[in-house]
């Protein structure tokens, strides 16, 4: 004897506007006239095809952190021009706005980005342009990981299946893609217009203290300013020097942890304008269109090949530092204790499995990031910790 199984959902699922962008029909009309009573509207044979449509949910996650959930405020939230909860080329349906907050009791998913095209390779590129238009500051997504994936080998070439992520993982994790010397330049660059517009300000206002000008001006010789920064664990310095027809030369020096040069200074003319929210810049001849947010002392650049943060270091403390730190076990986000894996007196090796948390659906486990012996846990199962909460101590 024989026994299949069939599921059967009766509910839209997230990926109806890919049905409705290539076959031109409403998918929610129909279940709302079917739901009370009406016939179904057309026959399979009736049904006709028309291009390619591809969806990408947009969620709050680290995927270089095994997809870790991430929550937070939407302090910038930009989207590309489309249409909403209706067809198009390009289509984001999203139930959040800028200053909306991402909790830990809801799904990760931010909005669904849907791209029509006449062919694959149409709409993939699509999707891409559509991508990286999508800004969002204020927590982690997997916008740009998402761009990896439809950039790899196997879904270019539609070689798709269960084992497309760990084929392609060397292209898909830990990418970096703008590079510190964009980074760097667009930084200096956000820097210098937004104390462009405080001086600015003050001259409309009537006054403009000449003591506090940071234009560089001299009446002889010329002027050379610093900048710090931290960049992918590295700290990087930067020397801006004002020239007398106006014109700026930056250098950029990453360093080895011991204060050496780690890579060849890199060195050029530096010219950027605002344009319309965002900044043109042009540094050693390579002219791209950026856009740059600074929240704090983090600095947000996204351009065309992908985005990325660069930390200003001036008044910036590293947290993490020092054995104190090292022995601390925090929630890496808001969640509930599921479980814990070890007691007090316990000894563990560096790597062991200490703890169990359950956030938007999943669970994640809390690894010893040293050998140690646990001196005391902090929080009981079912409890709920917030960000950063330090759940058990290690001696």
């Amino acid at each position: 004897m024989n026994f299949f199984f069939m599921e059967m959902n009766t509910r839209l699922q997230v990926e109806h506007p890919v049905t409705e962008a290539i076959t031109g029909l409403d998918l929610v009309d129909w279940q709302l006239k079917i739901a009370s009573g009406e016939p179904l509207p057309l026959r399979q044979e009736q049904l006709h095809i028309n291009g390619h449509s591809i969806e990408a949910r947009i969620c709050a996650e680290t995927p270089d952190k095994n997809f870790l959930p991430a929550t937070g405020t939407l302090w910038h939230y930009g989207l590309p021009d489309g249409v909403s909860f209706e067809r198009g080329p390009v289509r984001i349906d999203s139930g959040v706005r800028q200053g909306d907050a991402i909790s830990p009791y809801y799904d990760s998913m931010v909005a669904k980005l849907i791209v029509h095209g006449a062919t694959r390779d149409e709409a993939l590129a699509r999707l891409d342009r559509a991508l990286a238009q999508v800004h969002i500051v204020g927590l982690n997504t997997n916008v740009q990981f998402l761009r990896h994936v439809i950039a790899s080998e196997s879904f270019a070439r539609a070689n798709l299946d269960t084992a497309l992520i760990p084929r392609e993982a060397a292209v898909l994790f830990n990418q970096e893609k703008v590079g510190v010397h964009l980074a760097v330049a667009a930084a200096v660059a956000a820097q210098l217009l937004g104390e462009r517009s405080e001086s600015t300000g003050e001259a409309a206002a009537g006054w403009r203290d000449p003591w506090a000008a940071k234009d560089g001006w001299k009446p002889f010789g010329v002027t050379e300013r610093g900048f710090a920064f931290e960049f992918q664990g590295q700290t990087v310095q930067a020397r801006l020097t004002y020239l007398h027809d106006g014109a700026l030369q930056l250098a950029v020096q990453p360093l080895a942890q011991n204060g050496t040069a780690a890579a060849p200074q890199v060195h050029g003319a530096l010219w950027f304008e605002s344009n319309a929210g965002q900044v043109l810049l042009d540094f050693r001849g390579d002219r791209q269109l950026v856009s740059v947010y600074k929240k704090g002392d983090i600095v947000h650049v996204f351009a065309q090949s992908g985005a990325t943060q660069i930390v200003a270091k001036d008044g910036w403390t590293q947290r993490g530092d020092g054995d104190e730190a090292a022995g601390r076990l925090t929630a890496p986000m808001p969640g509930k204790v599921v479980s814990f894996a070890v007691k007090v007196g316990d000894t563990v090796k560096q790597g062991q499995a200490l703890a169990v948390m359950d956030a938007m659906k999943m669970e994640h486990t809390i690894a010893a990031p040293k050998a140690g012996i646990v001196t005391e846990l902090l929080f009981a199962p079912g409890e709920q910790v917030a960000e950063g909460a330090e759940l058990l101590k290690l001696g």
